[in-house]
């Protein structure tokens, strides 16, 4: 049976299409050409009308016009009177086994962009932020006086450089969850983390419970396992016991993944209370923890911060506690690190040796000597982040007055509600704009957050400006305010 393919599901199959130079229509053609070449889209697939798609990616029908006359040129679509325009079936076929590429995850894009970034695109899909200067004297301090050390050792750490794991464990001690270095294993960032915690947990077919909205790249880890995932709605203090509880009621969940401190997207810090909550209600359930902290080292507005979730666990709970220090430092220290039970670290060192045999000693080593000025670190980041948080929603204020977000408790972003539109049809027209953002279906495919985006408050004070003064233009032709 032919599949009809609506005008905001062929908009994000098509992704972020407006990458190259050249003509709109020319663009638009060559993104559904390529489509069909990997296969997103197959023959007798039914397109949506010219006057459909052109209103979901906010385009003149023209353009749409011009791009459906071009591909049935190539002979990729065919058209009949009183049926609409089709995926036409191909002349030749190739190796689909070969040609045929993964389908793209919610954050794959994004991922891609890092290595493809325009010269004049302002992307705002990450908060990335130069490395702080105190690196470099780590580095030579490492260089210097650890080196011969470490080169005298075999090289392979699966678990982690025992140094290391020794200051994490006493960096979760401060923090009130009390820790044995044999509780600690290192990874190669909060990523390798979470993709390590979801093997040990979850197979193919498992449910996984998360916030709503979420991180995107939570959607990644966990599908390419196989797992599909269920929301849990969130209010002041963190995730909804209420719902919390009709959902491990319902659904047979394998794990529940949680961002406690300065939750992403929303900057929400989970109260004390809240955290205690959600420890007894999945202990009662049987169902493992997974809290990621990898933004409690970034802008922290709400001040102390109550001790990770697994602090409250009861006897019974199995949490897992996943942290870095790369928004306290850098995103190119790869570092990061799970404190968990002792059973499930050595589960878990024997799928970071298959991963990688071990995260570079080198990298261990600069951050074991970070470890102990991390407050430092932090209220110094945070002092610079306090500033450009102000800079930013004085800009906005200025030039959206409509778009609407509470003030985070910590973080590196803001969590915005447009005011009556489409956040993804918006985040198409600000990138023709040349501004790339972060919509609200990104952080959960349900629709629920459909008219939020994600927008980072930490660029330099010049940056910021100029992108706001973007997605302004974006606005107004949003909104019909300037032509199109």
């Amino acid at each position: 049976m032919d599949r009809f393919r609506g005008p905001d599901e062929l908009a994000r199959v098509l992704g972020d299409w407006m990458s190259t130079a050249g003509a709109l229509y020319r663009q638009l053609a060559a993104a559904l050409g390529d489509a069909i070449s990997a296969g997103d889209l197959v023959a007798g697939d039914r397109l949506p009308s010219e006057r459909e798609l052109a209103r979901s990616l906010h385009l003149s029908r023209a353009t749409v016009v011009a791009a459906y006359d071009e591909l049935r040129g190539r002979a990729l679509v065919e058209s009949r009177q009183g049926s609409g325009s089709r995926v036409a079936t191909p002349a030749e076929r190739g190796p689909a086994a070969v040609t045929r590429r993964l389908r793209r995850g919610l954050s794959a894009e994004a991922v891609r962009r890092l290595d493809e970034t325009a010269d004049d695109l302002i992307s705002m899909r990450y908060a990335i932020e130069p490395g702080d200067p105190r690196i470099a004297s780590a580095v030579a301090d490492v260089v210097e006086q650890d080196l011969p050390t470490l080169l005298d050792e075999i090289g392979y750490t699966p678990r982690g450089l025992p140094a290391l794991r020794e200051a994490l464990a006493d960096h979760h001690t401060r923090q009130g969850l009390p820790t044995t270095p044999g509780e600690v294993l290192v990874t190669t960032g909060t990523q390798q983390a979470l993709t390590l915690v979801s093997q040990l947990l979850l197979e193919r077919g498992a449910t996984v419970a998360v916030e709503s909205p979420s991180w995107p790249g939570c959607f990644d880890t966990f599908s390419a396992v196989g797992a599909r995932m269920v929301g849990v709605e969130l209010d002041g203090e963190g995730p909804r016991i209420d719902r919390l509880r009709a959902v491990l009621a319902a659904e047979q969940v394998s794990a529940l993944f949680v961002m406690p401190t300065f939750h992403n997207p929303t900057g929400l810090l989970m109260s004390d209370r809240r955290r205690r909550d959600v420890a007894r209600v999945a202990a009662e359930h049987g169902v493992p923890v997974v809290e990621d902290h990898g933004y409690s080292t970034a802008l922290a507005v709400a001040g102390p911060l109550p001790p990770p979730i697994a602090a409250y666990a009861p006897e019974a709970g199995r949490v897992f506690t996943v942290g870095s220090l790369s928004k306290a430092l850098w995103a190119g220290l790869r570092v990061g690190w799970v404190r968990a039970g002792r059973s499930d670290i050595e589960r878990l060192g024997y799928l970071k040796a298959n991963a990688d045999m071990g995260t570079p000693l080198l990298d261990q080593a600069v951050v074991t000597r970070l470890l102990p000025i991390l407050p430092t670190l932090t209220e110094d980041r945070t002092a610079v982040a306090l500033g450009r948080l102000q800079h930013a929603t004085t800009l906005l204020h200025a030039r959206l007055p409509d778009w609407q977000w509470r003030t985070p408790d910590g973080g590196t972003a803001l969590w915005i509600r447009l005011p009556g539109y489409d956040a993804a049809v918006f985040a198409r027209v600000a990138l023709r704009h040349g501004v790339e953002v972060t919509p609200g279906r990104e952080t959960d495919p349900s629709g629920a957050w459909d008219d939020h985006l994600r927008l980072p408050f930490t660029f330099e004070p010049a940056l910021m400006t100029e992108a706001v003064r973007r997605l302004a233009a974006a606005a107004d032709e949003m909104t019909g305010r300037s032509a199109s």
